[in-house]
């Protein structure tokens, strides 16, 4: 597990120099086993959208700067794709950015007795996510006891 997150770590590293030339933001990177083989999954993100170009363009020199470094020795898949609709927030910067917005949240330990919750992003205060639940009532999150966040997607 510590040898993935080190590899994930490089990528990172070497996709986010990339990704910032071309106007976008790094989401997540993933690299996993799936039934068809190991997957690279990069998700970029821009105000306004990504296009169909813009994966293809990170993909292409991605891709080939991997080759070069050879950093995976065994034959995988590369994604690019946008993050949709339920992303993953991340980074102290997305509970701001997406507040008003439903989303779900994980911690891993307990606060206020629980670990799950499902609310309404009321942003960022002294280092804790507010979270308005289903009742009206607010919940504060410590940051670092966040194992998983992501929007939800409202009909």
């Amino acid at each position: 597990m510590k040898e993935s997150s080190e590899l994930i770590g490089r990528i990172k590293a070497l996709a986010q120099p990339i990704v910032e030339d071309e106007g976008l933001e790094l989401v997540g990177v993933e690299f996993q086993r799936e039934s068809r083989g190991w997957v690279l999954r990069l998700y970029i993100e821009r105000e306004g959208g990504v296009t169909l170009a813009d994966c293809e363009g990170v993909s292409h020199q991605l891709g080939d700067l991997l080759d070069v470094k050879d950093l995976i020795n065994y034959s995988y898949t590369l994604e690019v794709s946008s993050p949709g609709l339920d992303r993953p927030l991340t980074k102290e910067a997305d509970f701001t950015r997406f507040a008003g917005r439903l989303a779900r949240v994980t911690t891993f330990q307990p606060v206020e007795g629980r670990r799950r919750f499902l609310g309404r992003l009321r942003g960022v205060q002294e280092g804790q996510v507010l979270l308005e639940k289903g009742d009206g009532s607010m919940v504060a999150i410590p940051w670092e006891t966040i194992a998983k966040a992501r929007l939800e997607v409202e009909w």
